[in-house]
């Protein structure tokens, strides 16, 4: 048995569309069953169909786990006594209800993301396996002693090769979305992108680039990318259904691929890491 609570994302959303994203096992046919069954319950009320769900509603599933969630297969890159850095599949939460934190803290006593990931952005993770280690990474986060690289594929070519771009962004948090202005407004925040073109294409005309993050807000890549013209192919939600179309991607070609370790202070037990690169193969 699970309950679930229903957050703004699916306030005024059916119940199926709700369960389907936090059960990544859950078929339809098993949901039918429930619901013939009455096993799914909104605030303790039986329900025999598909209703709709609220801010608030508390959601109580009586299936058995397996039927929940698929079993996950986690590529450990990297690990040592203090941190673990894994390879995030795509569709999966860095925490929540059956997240990659969730699958690993099966296996570790303490086991703690020191940043995020988006749900469908694949890549590293660094994660901390004491809490000593867990405060010195999130400060070395917050001082930009930890450098993080992405690979981004995007439809079109640009003519700067290197760029630093600047712009602000705000998070629309009812509708899950940001928007990206050139000029401060209220409420947006300064964020800071940095691109190195390393592929392109000029038949297909797409890029692959090199990300720095300098700052680190929600969507901030795709969404940066996006505002300047150069959307990440497979990006359903910032991105241009007809190219995604055309290149037959569903998911952002967007993820996570190095970590460098450029610590300018005193990092206690981490010292031995400073100068560490841990990358994927792209």
């Amino acid at each position: 048995m699970r309950k679930l609570i229903v957050d703004k994302k699916f306030d005024d959303k059916n119940v199926s569309d709700f369960l389907y994203y936090n059960f990544n096992g859950l078929t339809k046919n098993t949901l039918y069953k429930a619901f013939r069954k009455k096993d799914i319950r909104i605030n303790d009320v039986k329900i025999a169909q598909d209703k709709t769900v609220n801010l608030g509603d508390e959601v109580t599933v009586y299936i058995v786990d397996n039927l929940l969630f698929k079993t996950i297969d986690i590529e450990k890159i990297y690990e040592d006594e203090n941190i673990l850095v894994v390879n995030k599949p795509n569709n999966l939460e860095v925490l929540g209800n059956n997240s990659l934190t969730n699958n690993l803290s099966k296996e570790y006593t303490f086991i703690s993301p020191c940043h995020r990931l988006d749900r469908n952005t694949k890549g590293l993770i660094l994660f901390a396996k004491n809490e000593v280690s867990l405060n010195i990474l999130l400060n070395k986060f917050k001082n930009h002693e930890i450098e993080k690289h992405y690979l981004a594929k995007i439809y079109g070519i640009p003519k700067i090769k290197t760029q630093k771009l600047i712009a602000y962004l705000f998070k629309d948090n009812k509708k899950s979305l940001v928007y990206i202005s050139d000029t401060l407004k209220k409420g947006y925040v300064k964020i800071e992108t940095s691109y190195t073109v390393i592929e392109k294409n000029e038949k297909e005309n797409y890029s692959l680039l090199d990300i720095q993050l300098h700052t680190g807000k929600t969507h901030q890549i795709r969404a940066h990318l996006a505002h300047i013209g150069f959307p990440i192919i497979g990006d359903g939600k910032y991105g241009i259904n007809e190219i995604n179309k055309k290149f037959r991607c569903t998911t952002q070609e967007l993820y996570s691929y190095s970590l460098k370790f450029n610590f300018k202070t005193d990092s206690g037990i981490l010292n031995y890491l400073n100068g560490t690169v841990i990358k994927l193969s792209r």
